[in-house]
């Protein structure tokens, strides 16, 4: 019998395809299964213009057969079958699909897609098998046809005797060497394994002989094992029933199925869309943060189905970075695939789709925040810091999307309040929104530089996620209120008599505060009279973007930039502190030094700064007390 080649092209892809393409052997079985399914459908698409042809779905089914004795593994389906002609040219022309051209001949709107559309996944099988055996009887055909090869040295055919329509492809599987077990592929816990993971969702049955075990008859205590042909896949998929029909339990269900998370989603979104692109979609808002969530290691994305076949466990182009947090999968008809399915082409319907979903997970997001505060405060608790990353990443692009989602909490109302909530209740004559910044609300609430801004009765957030400053930097303005934080140099809040004061005191004490400014070159920008404190007697504040908070994150960080805060030191001009200034000043400047030293200090620790030199600091603490 001659031996065929491949063509020299599809010779080299087989070649490369074997040993590059695909990075899980096991995809193969999904590949076949797929085929075979695509079989059947082409069965179904005749008897659409086929009188003669009555198409009974329960005939119609895909098996998967194990021979370990003689390490075989045979898929076989009822479908279609292939003429001598089609074996040679869909399985001898590498990537020319059968599917596709039939797809091409046959289109139509009832939904049954063709999965097969380029003809390589068949060519998977070599990864685990030495020789692949096709044997196909098609409908109407004049006989059947045995196709074999053993790889790229080429391809045999001739008639064989087989008595129904259908395909039968077997795989002579590997023996195993040191570095691989091909033992797996013959296992039927692993088989049924493969099946539900790719094919679950496949339309018509995948069959498999499943062994169990039973009492002998007649026997109290031993057993026996048997086979019973079982059906393996679900076949209809969640996403494709009417929504009306299911419950939340069969969501959470399905959310503990697919091992999405060991919590329960917060919320799903159930989505079947047609128009431009047609898909669905089922997606989660988790209860709780995965523990690896804010690692390398962790990695977003959605499952992708094409067809119900599964092509990708995380496809992350299907989700921003802003909402990395969403479990779930898509399953659409109108996807391009590459020769190898495991990659997708970044096309049109790709990004419409991943539009679409950022939308549906955003309406859902504010529903919660509306319908269901609760619900959406612990969503908060365990994702809000990813939802601020959002607002500072790309330069602020997701700003306009994300700024109704924030919350802070509020020094008045004592919880987390959304900036529309802050905005609603702002003064009329108040001009910025102001926040404080800190490792806790604890000891935000016992900041000196929020007195006057309390006083005055208006409302602070307070900042505690080392991301706040950065996000709110990038934010700007919410419905055209500028953030301003309550250490900043100016707070915007007009002049009163005591204020007015202290502008008098900066001028009458200029020369003091000249004088404790050069103690303090490097340090600080200046020392002057402040407008905020009211009890306290000293605080620093800053001038220009960078914040002490924004200092101590970017001094943090591994490559340590060294990043300083203009800083200013403030004294309350009404505590009894600043008398003992003046009188220093007058009398004693070595005293004065001391003094300078010992509020400078003081003020790092108010902002949890460390202190430059402790020793000095404790040394400064006796003297006074001597």
């Amino acid at each position: 019998m001659e031996k065929k080649q491949f063509q020299a092209e599809s010779k080299r892809l087989l070649e490369m395809m074997i040993n590059s393409i695909y990075t899980q052997k096991e995809i193969f079985l999904r590949e076949l299964i797929s085929n075979a399914s695509d079989a059947i459908d082409k069965i179904y698409y005749k008897a659409l213009t086929d009188e003669s042809l009555v198409f009974d779905k329960d005939s119609y089914y895909i098996k998967v057969i194990a021979d370990k004795k003689n390490r075989t593994l045979t898929i076989r389906d009822t479908g279609i079958g292939m003429t001598k002609e089609e074996l040679e040219n869909h399985l001898g022309v590498i990537a020319k699909s059968g599917s596709l051209a039939f797809k091409k001949e046959n289109e139509t709107k009832d939904g049954h897609a063709i999965i097969g559309q380029f003809g390589v996944g068949f060519y998977s099988a070599f990864m685990v098998a030495d020789v692949v055996t096709v044997i196909s009887k098609a409908l109407n055909g004049d006989g059947a046809y045995k196709w074999e090869s053993s790889g790229a040295d080429g391809y045999t055919i001739e008639p064989c005797e087989k008595e129904t329509v259908g395909t039968d492809v077997i795989l002579k599987i590997k023996e195993n060497t040191e570095e691989e077990s091909f033992d797996e592929f013959l296992e039927e816990y692993r088989l049924r394994a493969i099946i539900k993971k790719y094919s679950d969702f496949i339309r018509y049955p995948i069959k498999m002989d499943v062994t169990g075990r039973r009492l002998k008859e007649g026997s109290d205590n031993e057993y026996e094992e048997y086979q019973e042909e079982q059906r393996i896949n679900s076949m209809v998929p969640i996403w494709r029933k009417n929504k009306s029909e299911l419950t939340d339990e069969d969501y959470e269900n399905f959310y503990a199925e697919k091992h999405y998370g060991f919590d329960k989603p917060l919320a799903h979104v159930h989505i079947n869309a047609d128009g431009a692109v047609s898909y669905q979609a089922i997606l989660f808002i988790p209860e709780s943060i995965p523990f690896d969530y804010y690692t390398r290691e962790y990695e977003k994305g959605l499952e992708l189905y094409a067809n119900g076949v599964l092509i990708m466990n995380k496809c992350a182009d299907l989700l921003p970075d802003h909402f990395s947090f969403v479990k779930g999968m898509v399953d659409s008809e109108s996807l391009s695939l590459n020769i190898s399915r495991e990659m997708l082409q970044h096309d049109r319907q790709l990004k419409l789709i991943a539009k679409n979903i950022a939308s549906k997970i955003k309406s859902q997001l504010q529903s919660l925040l509306k319908n269901e505060r609760e619900k959406y405060e612990q969503f908060y608790k365990s994702f809000g810091r990813q939802l601020k990353f959002g607002v500072y990443s790309d330069f602020g692009s997701h700003k306009d999307v994300l700024q109704d989602l924030l919350m802070f909490y509020s020094s008045k109302e004592k919880k987390l309040v959304t900036l529309d909530e802050y905005v609603a209740r702002m003064p009329e004559e108040q001009k910025y929104i102001y926040y404080a910044s800190g490792e806790s609300n604890e000891r935000l609430e016992k900041l000196p530089q929020t007195e006057l801004v309390a006083e005055k009765g208006y409302e602070i957030l307070y900042f505690t996620d080392d991301i706040d400053e950065f996000a709110i930097k990038m934010l700007q303005k919410y419905k055209d209120k500028e953030f301003r934080s309550v250490s900043s140099g100016d707070l915007g809040i007009e002049a009163d008599d005591s204020q007015s004061a202290d502008e008098a005191e900066n001028s009458e004490n200029k020369e003091l505060f000249d004088y404790m400014t050069s103690l303090l070159a490097g340090k600080v920008k200046k020392v002057k009279a402040s407008k905020r404190l009211k009890s306290h007697p000293v605080c620093l504040s800053t001038e220009g973007e960078v914040t002490i908070e924004m200092e101590k994150i970017l001094n943090a960080m591994p490559n340590n930039p060294n990043v300083k805060a203009d800083k200013v030191l403030e004294i309350n001009v009404q505590h009894d502190v600043f008398q003992s200034l003046k009188d220093a000043y007058e009398k004693d400047k070595e005293k004065l030094n001391l003094y300078t030293a010992l509020l400078y200090n003081q003020a790092l620790l108010i902002e949890g700064l460390p202190v430059e030199d402790p020793v000095e600091f404790t040394n400064d603490i006796c003297k006074i007390m001597v």
